[in-house]
């Protein structure tokens, strides 16, 4: 076994995409190709690799619009949460593992932004994909406060289902860094520093003067 794993930013509003494979195997996996999926792609042939699936964190379009062209290019497989609008040709189920060479990415259902959200997770590098659940210092917007409770409970299995010294690696660069640790985003993310759900849902209205009076961008 021999890690590739590559962060790679693909236009859009801050989109990340990744490249995730064993270069012992020669196998790789596509993680929301999104805008660009050629730069994907041209890194994955670049070192040999067959791709062997593409894979959907949620369906919203700045994740899924480079699907199609990513797969003429490799002939891989969509692959998504069965209830993804993609109409995923893989269906990934809560708690299934897919095997790429020795690793194995296991897949957690993390509703909350989206019904059809989840990420991914390898466990040998413990390597977590957050899609637009978790971003540094943030967390994915929802569409009112029952999606918001969802997200809440999600956000806390989350935090307990992995290591703390997990990395994340998100959906975006919105936060300071392009990537985090759970331990940090722990300490860190005043999300997550909520006491409880109303804390929560109370921050969830007032982020954006949260974030005037913070700096963040």
């Amino acid at each position: 076994m021999q890690l590739i794993f590559e962060q790679i930013r693909t236009g859009g509003d801050r989109n990340f995409g990744y490249l995730l494979g064993d270069r012992a195997a020669r196998q790789a996996v596509l993680v929301d190709p999104s805008f660009t999926p050629e730069a994907l792609v041209e890194r994955a042939r670049a070192q040999e690799l067959t791709v062997t699936h593409i894979i959907n964190t949620h369906g919203h379009g700045d994740h899924t619009n480079g699907n199609a062209r990513a797969a003429q290019l490799t002939r891989a497989r969509i692959a998504a949460h069965p209830d993804s609008s993609v109409r995923p040709e893989v269906r990934l189920q809560d708690g299934e593992e897919l095997a790429l060479g020795a690793l194995r990415l296991r897949i957690m259902h993390t509703p909350g932004h989206s019904d059809d959200h989840l990420v991914v997770y390898e466990e040998t590098y413990n390597l977590l994909i957050t899609g637009d659940l978790l971003f540094v210092g943030k967390i994915g917007g929802t569409a009112n406060d029952a999606d918001a409770r969802v997200e809440w409970n999600v956000l806390r299995q989350v935090m307990a289902a992995f290591p703390e010294w997990t990395t994340v690696w998100p959906g975006h660069d919105y936060g300071a860094r392009p990537s985090s640790t759970l331990y940090i985003e722990r300490r860190a993310n005043p999300f997550l520093l909520c006491a409880n759900l109303n804390e929560f849902l109370r921050l969830k209205d007032d982020w954006p003067i949260f974030k005037e009076r913070h700096g963040l961008r």
